[in-house]
Order: C-alpha cells, then structure tokens, then sequence
C-alpha cells in the first residue's frame, strides 16, 4: 500500500531519510482493527520521528503520522486516537508508563490503512471534515486538555497562550474563546499575530512584552525562549500549563523563587484520554469552532508540508489527504 515513512534518521537533515513509496499492508493483531486513511494530518512528532527522537533505529522503516480520520472496516466515518496504551492499563491511558504514539512502536497514519486498537476508533461528528477531524487527535486534544483539565479554566479566567502560530498555540487560542475566556497571544511574527487576533485572541503581543493584567494560566509550547515571561505573567497562584518545548529545555532562569514564594503551579501535559477526544469532537461539533488548517495536500506531497514545519512556516495545520 502507499506510505510515507521514515528509512533513516538524521538529527541535521531529517529529510534525508523521508521515502515515498510502497509499505506492507497492516498487520492486525486480535482486538485491533484497520482504517482507511481519508485525512491526516503533520504534527511535530513527524519532524522528531526524523531526527531520531522518540524513535528507535530497530523500529525503521515506520511509517510516520500520529493522526487520522477515515472509515472503519464497517464503512463509518471515525476518528483515529493516537495514544496506544497496554491492554490491561485500566484509567488515563496517557499515565500508562508502557503506552506510546502510533508512528513509534506502531506504524503510523500516512499511508492507505493503518491498525489500530478497536478502543482507539471514535466516531466523526458529521458536521467535521475528514480533514478537520483529522487535526483533533493531537494538537486539538492536546490543548484541550491543556485548558480544561490540567489548568481547569472556567468561564472569565484569563489565559495567555505563548507561541501563536503552531498547531496546539491556535487551537488553545479557539477553544479558550470558545470557552468565554479572555485570551492573551504572543508570537515573534506580526503576521501571526494578526492571524491570532482573527482567530479569537482578545490581545496579542510580541514575545516577551508586558501584560496588561495577570493572568490566571498560561498554555506554554515554546520552552526556554519564553518560559521566564511565562511564570512573570501569571497572578499568584497562577497554572502554567506545558507541553513541549520547542526552543529548548533549559531556559536561562528557572523562576523557582517566583514560582513558590508565589504558589504558582507547574503542570506538565501529554495529548488526552480517548474519552477526551469524544468530549472534544462533541464540543466542536456543538459550536461553530472549526480547526485552523493552513493547507490541504496530497499525501503524496508530504515532504512539502514536513519542511514547511521544519520552517516554522505554518499558521495552524497542514493536512495530507487521500
């Protein structure tokens, strides 16, 4: 079957070991089942599955992708949930210390089929494309969880969201409008910040810039680069929300003092349950928020949209489709 998949790793030139071609079908163990591939869509996991992150040399060739909406093998219209947990883990499978990503242990989602666990198959709202649908599993469940359950937001909350620009920074921006919360942007680039004003940012900032007012959380992507005005924005007892750290993890100052005398908390974040997920298709389904999708592309056109991540080229997502 066709398939994008990693043959090499190259931390310098992670393109260098990007093929286009042909893969074995599926395998499919008891419990799992197959989807055809109607949309998937480029994370940031791809680029570091190329570098070599998070991926091991044993596991090549793997085919890349986290995310995915198609059919399932009865012909209903599913979304795909990327985290894999083991079949006896019982409760957030994103605690689960041996679960993993499709496209690390598991092949991944840029291809004509992929396997997956049964459990892992949700249904796709109607009112979603199979290319909207297909941002949700990663970026979109990552930044709602970021919001509703690690920082616990509620309605009037104000929240500063670092890094507009990137996939989890534009859905926090949407959802945390949606929500009725008073949202504050940054981002280096005054195109993209623009573009977070018109995509439901209050405010939007150049990174780094004073605040007007403390904010009760903080959705943090970027790392070292911002992680100092991060803790400076919150109010005293204030949620910084993390889930990567794309310029880096070692910022040059800490905050630790700022961070207790202030009783701030720390919370760290990966993805979302399954459950998550449901509760995330229903609420876009349910509201007129849609995902931001910078581009549409044949699949066979991903080393485009994997260079233009690479670029920081992106406002949004970039979906392959088939």
């Amino acid at each position: 079957m066709f398939a994008i998949y990693a043959a090499s790793m190259n931390h310098a030139d992670p393109m260098s070991g990007l093929v286009v071609g042909e893969r074995p079908e599926p395998v499919v163990p008891d419990g799992w089942t197959t989807v055809t591939v109607k949309a998937a869509s480029i994370n940031h996991h791809d680029v570091w599955s190329l570098r070599g992150v998070g991926l091991r040399e044993e596991s090549l060739p793997m085919i890349l992708g986290c995310d995915a909406a198609g059919f399932d093998e009865d012909g209903n219209e599913v979304i795909v949930h990327a985290v894999i947990s083991d079949p006896d883990w019982i409760g957030d499978e994103t605690l689960d210390p041996r679960r993993s990503l499709l496209s690390e242990r598991f092949q991944g989602t840029f291809a004509e089929r992929v396997a997956v666990p049964k459990r892992n198959v949700i249904a796709k709202p109607a009112g979603l494309s199979f290319a909207e649908a297909a941002c949700l599993p990663t970026a979109w469940l990552t930044a709602y969880r970021m919001l509703f359950t690690q920082a616990d937001v509620k309605p009037g909350d104000t929240v500063l969201v670092q890094g507009a620009g990137g996939g989890v920074a534009t859905a926090a921006i949407a959802l945390a409008r949606a929500a009725g919360l008073t949202v504050f942007a940054t981002s280096r680039d005054e195109s993209k910040r623009a573009q977070a004003l018109e995509l439901g940012a209050h405010e939007v900032f150049e990174s780094g810039a004073r605040l007007p007012t403390k904010v009760d959380a903080v959705m943090e992507t970027v790392g070292a680069a911002t992680w100092s005005h991060s803790i400076r924005a919150m109010r005293p007892g204030g949620t910084l929300v993390i889930s990567g750290a794309t310029s880096g993890d070692a910022p040059s100052h800490a905050e630790l003092t700022r961070i207790f005398f202030q009783q701030m908390r720390v919370h760290g974040s990966t993805m979302g349950t399954r459950e998550e997920l449901r509760a995330l298709a229903d609420f876009m389904a349910n509201t007129n928020v849609r995902p931001i999708i910078d581009e549409e592309m044949p699949m066979e056109n991903a080393a485009v949209g994997l260079q233009r991540v690479i670029d920081q080229n992106v406002f949004g997502k970039i979906v392959l489709t088939r």
